[in-house]
């Protein structure tokens, strides 16, 4: 039985990868440990997303408990993605330490998610990544919104635009889809962040109206 449906089965899951497992529904009876990795994940996903650092790291430690007694380092890993996965859709382009002390022991397809995640995909990896991942990756600029607003889960789009704005190729209606995504889900960790990448662009242009109005929106939605 598979322990996740993860990204690189749906990066569309990185939004519910939140569904640890594969099938869990025919199951005539499911393991508590699956059942607290699962509240326990959903928890720190919408914690840390909403600005809760506090709660995050609570959750993410009963995760990590509960997928620890299986003694599944490939599983401890794609919990790892996940957490790096809120990182980048909230701008915080830091390493996944934590995947990369258990890569060895992660599938081919979490660890080339996990070098897309770092701006490291190659043609090769790139073909183990979700296909709305592959989509978003290939699209012109100007095709770049279209693509995002296809995907059916929030933290996708984010995601996507996350490696899209570290690579250097995030276009300025990606940066609206990624701001209104945020603010549609009430995410305040990433929409303060893509919002304050609209403010830089925008003073780079020239444009203090636009910069104003983007910083008002900034002080609505601080904490």
């Amino acid at each position: 039985m598979t322990l996740f449906r993860f990204p690189h089965l749906s990066v569309a899951s990185v939004g519910s990868l939140l569904i640890l497992l594969q099938g869990c529904a025919s199951q005539p009876a499911v393991p508590d440990w699956q059942l607290s990795a699962k509240s326990a994940s959903d928890r720190f996903v919408t914690a840390y997303l909403t600005g809760n650092t506090r709660v995050e790291t609570l959750e993410f430690d009963k995760a990590k408990q509960a997928l620890s007694s299986t003694g599944r380092p490939d599983a401890l890993a794609r919990l790892e993605l996940l957490r790096c996965a809120t990182r980048v859709a909230s701008l915080v382009l830091e390493s996944c330490d934590g995947f990369e002390l258990l890569r060895a022991d992660a599938s081919a397809a979490d660890q080339a998610y996990a070098d897309y995640l770092a701006g490291r995909a190659t043609a090769q990896t790139a073909a183990l990544l979700p296909a709305a991942q592959q989509r978003l990756a290939s699209a012109t600029p100007t095709a770049q919104a279209s693509v995002m607003q296809a995907m059916d889960e929030p933290l996708s789009r984010l995601v996507g635009a996350g490696v899209l704005l570290r690579n250097g190729q995030a276009s300025p209606a990606a940066l609206t889809q990624a701001v209104e995504t945020a603010s549609a889900q009430g995410w305040r960790r990433p929409l303060l962040a893509w919002l304050g990448v609209q403010v830089l662009r925008a003073e780079q242009a020239g444009d203090r109206d636009e910069a104003n109005r983007l910083r008002r929106r900034m002080d609505v939605a601080a904490p």
